[in-house]
């Protein structure tokens, strides 16, 4: 991934591996056979080899380390509690992110989508849903104040051309989570994974991107790569996208040896030079 990163010419570049999973029955059908033991050791040697990397390769490009999260149950909390103290410094950032409800992952296919779906209580299962998701990222941001807030609207993907205004509550929950973002300075996520899932746009929606915008909300660039094959994948499509929403700025983490609010050793920066002309678009494969 970091070879593939420096090749395409980023110059920032961040590594979040997510937080190993705290019970057996949420290891995947492809982790049938590893330990739990196995899933906190893998990520434990994952610090320590992008720590590795990042003063390797620090001539070529800049490395962040941070992790995202999971939400399954509260354990999951309480444990990424016990794992930020156990490795402080370590952890760059976090990325705040969601992928379950009721225990149910939302993003491993569309027939699991529909059991985490209809597991939820409420009349309208579908607002339901989706309320319970935005209330799930709500404590997720209130409890950590992640400093990147990971492909906000997750909740539709198996039904991107979803609109928000038609589930008023879920709308509201939605716009009190960005605008609590906004508050204590967090990035949001452009995520080009949204445009290999079938959608038209990354993440966040266009609806969803324009109350970012409005509020001041301030938006960094995602890959969501998952492997070598992924690094940079669609962002050749992102400007056309950037520029039909209005976006005039586009921010990054750097390190920071004064740690944050949060005693993590990064800090937003916005690109001087105007986006759109920024010599890394003619560079992507």
């Amino acid at each position: 991934v970091v070879l593939e990163a420096i090749r395409q010419g980023f110059e920032v570049y961040g590594l979040s591996e997510h937080v190993p999973r705290y019970r057996q029955i949420d290891l995947y059908l492809e982790e049938e056979g590893l330990t739990l033991d196995q899933l906190s050791s893998q990520f434990e040697q994952f610090l320590v080899e992008v720590h590795r990397l990042k003063a390797l390769y620090a001539p070529q490009i800049c490395l962040l380390v941070g992790l995202e999260t999971e939400f399954i149950t509260s354990l999951d909390l309480e444990s990424l509690d016990a794992l930020l103290q156990k490795h402080q410094g370590q952890v760059e950032y976090i990325v705040g992110s969601v992928h379950h409800l009721n225990a149910i992952p939302i993003d491993f296919d569309h027939a699991t989508f529909e059991k985490a779906v209809e597991s939820v209580d409420g009349s309208s299962k579908d607002s339901a849903f989706l309320c319970a998701y935005f209330d799930a990222q709500y404590e997720v941001l209130r409890r950590f104040h992640p400093e990147v807030v990971g492909h906000l609207d997750l909740c539709r993907l198996y039904t991107p051309t979803l609109q928000f205004s038609q589930f008023p509550d879920a709308l509201e929950r939605a716009k009190r989570n960005i605008l609590y973002a906004i508050d204590y300075g967090a990035l949001f996520e452009i995520n080009a994974a949204a445009l290999r899932k079938n959608w038209e746009t990354p993440y966040p929606g266009l609806d969803l991107l324009q109350i970012i915008l409005q509020h001041g909300g301030r938006l960094a660039l995602s890959d969501d790569s998952h492997g070598p094959h992924a690094v940079g994948l669609n962002y050749g499509r992102l400007p056309a996208y950037l520029e039909r929403a209005g976006v005039t700025d586009l921010w990054f983490l750097e390190y920071s040896e004064t740690p944050n609010t949060y005693g993590r050793n990064v800090r937003a920066v916005k690109m001087e030079q105007n986006w759109a002309t920024h010599p890394f678009w003619s560079r992507l494969s």
